[in-house]
């Protein structure tokens, strides 16, 4: 299950913001994963769970943005969604595609509460 490493991945990132921003709690992450990287949605929320008790981003809420394959055809110049892994042009039918979407996997931002108690910061 790579969704472990994933998570720890993500602590690991979260605790240095953390730190660097004055955070006494992480609230919230939102992280973008393209379906090419075969994430499993629900085994990240949980192993982000269980790797995060005892961590500043314990009980945090984990955001998972989904993006699919968007492929474009060099034959044909088509830009299209894959629904399945067959890469190939919907269009025209050729082989010759060039993945444009759907490689993501990245923080793309942390709510949280700073120390000093003036409320939560998006960062």
């Amino acid at each position: 299950m790579h969704e472990l490493s994933i998570a720890r991945q993500l602590l690991d990132i979260v605790a240095e913001a953390a730190t660097q921003h004055e955070l006494k709690r992480v609230r919230r992450l939102r992280v973008v994963v393209g379906a090419l990287g075969n994430v499993v949605p629900e085994a990240l929320e949980f192993a982000f769970d269980v790797a995060g008790e005892g961590t500043v981003a314990a009980g945090a809420e984990l955001e998972i943005v989904e993006v699919p394959v968007t492929v474009r055809c060099n034959a044909c110049g088509a830009e299209s969604r894959l629904e399945d892994f067959a890469f190939l042009c919907p269009a025209c039918g050729s082989l010759d595609v060039t993945v444009l979407k759907g490689n993501e996997l990245y923080l793309d931002s942390i709510e949280g509460e700073e120390n000093n108690g003036t409320g939560p910061t998006d960062d």
